[in-house]
């Protein structure tokens, strides 16, 4: 395991790649978390994270949904719908002047019909948000709002 002021010259140094996960219930509802931690710290975000080295993307999906959400997810049940680019001005670690630049594989997935969510420590709480709510939600992240225009 990396300790954090390695991991933070990697953020200083490189872009991160990550998966984030498009939860869509039902009702047609997409899971949110609100975020404890920087970056978008204090914002709605779609639940995700890194990719690790030499982890295949497959993996990553059923580690990260399984830290996230408290369940496994499979990459094959769900779609990717994208790349995109996040940068933060900020860092994990609130350290001035090193911002945090993500390249994110954005996966659309379909929740099975009885699915709670475990929220994990990276978040205060996890909320369903209609579409056409969220866009308006002042507390929705703009990178979380673009999965949806």
């Amino acid at each position: 395991m990396i300790d954090k002021e390695t991991f933070l010259q990697i953020v200083d140094s490189t872009p991160l790649v990550s998966i984030d996960l498009i939860l869509e219930n039902q009702q047609g509802k997409v899971l949110l978390g609100m975020r404890n931690n920087s970056p978008a710290q204090s914002y709605w975000f779609v639940p995700g994270g890194i990719i690790r080295k030499n982890e295949r993307l497959s993996d990553a999906f059923k580690r990260i949904s399984s830290v996230e959400l408290g369940a496994e997810l499979i990459i094959t049940d769900a779609k990717l719908i994208g790349a995109f680019e996040h940068i933060y001005e900020d860092n994990f670690l609130g350290k001035q002047g090193i911002n945090t630049h993500y390249v994110v594989l954005a996966y659309k997935i379909k929740a099975k019909e009885h699915f709670k969510p475990k929220p994990d420590n990276q978040h205060s709480e996890m909320q369903w948000w209609l579409k056409d709510s969220l866009l308006k939600e002042p507390k929705v992240h703009k990178n979380t709002k673009d999965y949806f225009v």
